[in-house]
């Protein structure tokens, strides 16, 4: 819970620094790490109340944790959400808001342009319990009303798309999903919750990989589901209360703690990958260059209504083949390959050999992820020095 003598209407600097504080008895100005995984009674009485849920209070580390909750009612404050649930993974937030939502016989519509695991949830797994599902075109609107069936229950999108950055306009396919009775879940990771607030536009549950730019250092795993106390209740807090994907305690401390300078970094690498994009449109070399803060991505009048600022991430082909995206990455010094993403540190990867490996060729052109596609994610490193990397690594 909230400090109650904080104002109601605060910045997002001020809650990620405030909200959602639990002290204990001794005051401590630092969140506390509670590293335990059960806790004790007063009484039989208060236990058994406890598990009716008519005492408040925690039970056990899969159920609940002092600092997990810390996390989860700043992450809520930070989304504008009711409620939040902690994983520990973001593609057991994933997993967990899709799967609490259908039973079988039941259909789900996914946009195509999906990170691999995400599509395969979509694609592979849901459909061995009953669930089958269609993938369309997200920046198709038609596409996602012609695939609706009778038995649809489930949009499932990424906004800004994992590699390729196409923005999705999820006020539009929030209001089909809504026609037709189904719940629209939104991973929206490359964005941040700092630039796209997916339950503002309509979307009924947001996902994240807390690994991401809410840890931004490279230390621990993590997810978050963002929503309304009902859908939270309804969907999502019995599934992972009985299956265990629980978020552990040092990891939530960790978050916790890497929250308080989200919007410093997030800001700060959203610049440098500005200047960045702008100065790799201006090489010979580059071609399809992707930035959402550019005026020529191909959605830019959306990104403009729906987004608060772009994305740390640029998607870029080097030459034509995977040999000039190797050759390129190869003769990087400052930026590191990795297909972690948000980091502190930059990163880059060639998708099609890693993320989106699994895929067929036919299946990763389908996507967008071609060959020669490298995926950037910009750091906290001065620009100026990662530029003059990526010119020295575009010579080779």
């Amino acid at each position: 819970m909230s400090d109650a003598r904080l104002p109601n209407k605060l910045h997002a600097e001020t809650r990620l620094v405030h909200d959602g504080i639990l002290r204990s008895q001794f005051g401590e100005t630092s969140e506390a790490m509670f590293l335990t995984q059960g806790h004790v009674y007063d009484s039989a009485e208060q236990c058994e109340n406890r598990f009716l849920g008519k005492n408040d209070g925690f039970i056990y580390a899969r159920f609940s944790n002092p600092t997990v909750q810390m996390f989860e009612q700043r992450m809520a404050a930070l989304e504008g959400a009711e409620a939040a649930r902690a994983t520990a993974s973001g593609m057991a937030a994933v997993t967990a808001a899709v799967m609490g939502l259908v039973r079988a016989g039941d259909h789900v519509v996914a946009a195509r342009a999906l990170f691999g695991s995400c599509r395969y949830v979509v694609e592979e797994h849901l459909p061995r319990y009953g669930v089958e599902s269609t993938l369309v075109d997200g920046l198709d609107l038609a596409a996602w009303k012609a695939a609706i069936r009778p038995n649809t229950k489930v949009f499932f999108l990424e906004s800004p798309s994992n590699p390729t950055l196409d923005v999705i306009d999820i006020r539009a396919v929030a209001a089909l999903a809504k026609s037709v009775g189904a719940a629209l879940v939104v991973d929206n990771v490359f964005a941040t919750p700092l630039w796209q607030k997916p339950l503002e536009l309509g979307a009924d549950c947001v996902v994240y990989s807390a690994t991401k730019h809410i840890d931004g250092q490279g230390r621990c795993l993590g997810g978050a589901i963002l929503a309304s106390a009902e859908f939270i209740e309804k969907n999502v807090h019995t599934l992972l209360r009985q299956t265990g994907p629980a978020m552990s305690p040092f990891n939530a401390w960790v978050l916790l703690k890497a929250l308080e300078t989200l919007p410093l970094r997030v800001r700060r690498q959203t610049e440098t990958a500005s200047a960045i994009a702008d100065w790799l449109a201006t090489q010979a070399r580059v071609r399809n260059l992707r930035f959402p803060g550019r005026k020529d991505h191909p959605q830019a009048e959306l990104i403009a209504r729906q987004m608060l600022g772009p994305s740390s991430l640029i998607a870029f082909e080097v030459g034509t083949s995977k040999a000039d995206a190797f050759r390129f990455l190869n003769a990087l010094r400052i930026i590191r390959i990795s297909n972690n993403l948000g980091d502190a540190k930059s990163l880059a990867v060639h998708p099609a050999t890693t993320t989106h490996q699994r895929f067929t060729p036919e299946q990763r052109a389908d996507m967008g992820v071609g060959e020669a596609l490298v995926r950037l994610s910009v750091g906290l490193e001065h620009p100026d020095d990662l530029i003059a990397d990526i010119a020295q690594a575009l010579k080779a």
